[in-house]
């Protein structure tokens, strides 16, 4: 249970609360389950082509044939990193699993980067990007009928989004909790913020 008693930061309940009042409507959450981790492994590819800012060796790895990747200590590296250990720390399970992802998506990005090259990645990613995004403010448009988290609060709803789409996943498909209690103690706070949201929004009408 110590992880009730987390603030600021690592304060997973206020956190996911903040994103489920956003995410509340069934389709609007199974868009963003299906288009957030797009975002980030995209995002990720492109970041494969900043400039290496480590002194260290890149890592070069032969598939078969003339297949092989590399991995360069660049950007892409240090966002997997940061966002590894951030999920971590939130949930020692679901937060490694989430981490595990991350690197799944920068070592996959990274082979990838390598056979498009600049000329044809960039194009890619701003294809995915495009429909990825477009994608999630139709759910937010249509279904949720709320502006996305994003107009709020940037970098939570960039940076905490790929962790709690696979924390609603779990918590769905196989009732994974962070503790016991987790998930009602979310639910009840989601309800108020909507409330308020709602709330405020018929005092703005009136």
């Amino acid at each position: 249970m110590f992880s009730m008693g987390r603030t600021g930061l690592f304060d997973l309940e206020k956190h996911f609360a903040f994103y489920g009042s956003y995410h509340s409507n069934p389709i609007n959450i199974a868009i963003h389950v299906l288009f957030v981790w797009p975002i980030f492994f995209s995002a990720i590819l492109i970041l494969y082509f900043t400039p290496r800012f480590f002194d260290l060796p890149n890592f070069d790895f032969f598939l078969f044939g003339n297949l092989h990747f590399v991995l360069v200590w660049n950007f892409g590296f240090l966002v997997t990193l940061v966002y590894s250990v951030f999920y971590a720390s939130l949930d020692l399970k679901a937060g490694s699993l989430a981490a595990l992802l991350c690197v799944f998506c920068w070592v996959l990005s990274s082979f990838l980067a390598r056979q498009l090259g600049w000329t044809l990645a960039w194009k890619v990613v701003l294809v995915v990007q495009l429909v990825c995004w477009i994608g999630q403010f139709i759910g937010h448009g249509v279904f949720e009928k709320r502006a996305p988290a994003l107009l709020d609060n940037l970098i939570q709803a960039l940076v905490m989004a790929p962790f709690f789409v696979l924390l609603e996943a779990l918590q769905t498909l196989f009732g994974y909790e962070p503790y016991p209690g987790f998930h009602s103690i979310v639910q009840a706070k989601v309800e108020a913020n909507i409330e308020e949201w709602k709330e405020s929004k018929l005092r703005l009408i009136s």
